[in-house]
């Protein structure tokens, strides 16, 4: 797995910050691709429990942004001439949780645990989230779809229309109808709550 970012901070039980790791914290940091919208993470909490949620949100963030002061040495020159200067730009990826995985258990639904500040946080491939979605019966399901709604605000349809994209490779044919029809009514509820009456 690839490591992408630490925990800094959260503003709810399931709604976490994690600081995207940059060329000051790994050698080989991560692409723009691995932290992007509807990325599936994994936070290892403990021995054999993980966490697993998704990137909803990222946000820049500039410390330097209005201080329009004179500039006495180009920022290539900084790590020769002021070597303790540190570049604080950033990348913050806001990450929903969304349920667990213990062993050969899965549970979709607030996790118990409190993520700590520091936590590492994951890349899941492909394989890996098709097997969060399945049930023990070997059915897709997102039993997490509410908790998008209530938590994800304005992201809330974009962000389940993603996931049904990736999800449509590991399914069924006929999970990929039920897909479609919920594709369908996401659509329609874009459509309503873009009108004004």
């Amino acid at each position: 797995m690839i490591k992408i970012a630490k925990i800094v901070k959260s503003n709810s039980h399931v709604d976490y910050i994690g600081r995207v790791i940059d060329r000051l914290d790994a050698d080989a940091p991560p692409g723009a691709e691995d932290y992007g919208f509807a990325q599936f993470v994994s936070l290892p909490v403990a021995d054999n429990f993980e966490v697993v949620g998704v990137v909803y949100d990222t946000q820049l963030v500039n410390p330097e942004y209005g201080q329009f002061g004179p500039r006495l040495s180009p920022a290539a020159d900084l790590a020769v001439l002021s070597p303790d200067y540190l570049n604080e730009q950033g990348v913050l990826a806001g990450i929903l949780l969304l349920g667990w995985r213990a062993g050969d258990e899965r549970r979709m639904g607030v996790p118990r645990r409190v993520i700590p500040v520091g936590q590492d946080v994951y890349r899941l491939d492909e394989a890996q989230v098709g097997e969060f979605h399945r049930d023990g019966e070997g059915r897709i399901g997102l039993h997490y779809y509410s908790q998008i709604v209530a938590h994800a605000g304005a992201f809330a349809v974009p962000l389940i229309e993603a996931i049904l994209e990736q999800l449509e490779t590991v399914c069924t044919p006929e999970e990929r109808q039920r897909f479609c029809v919920l594709k369908r009514s996401l659509s329609w509820q874009r459509t309503l709550g873009g009108m004004r009456l």
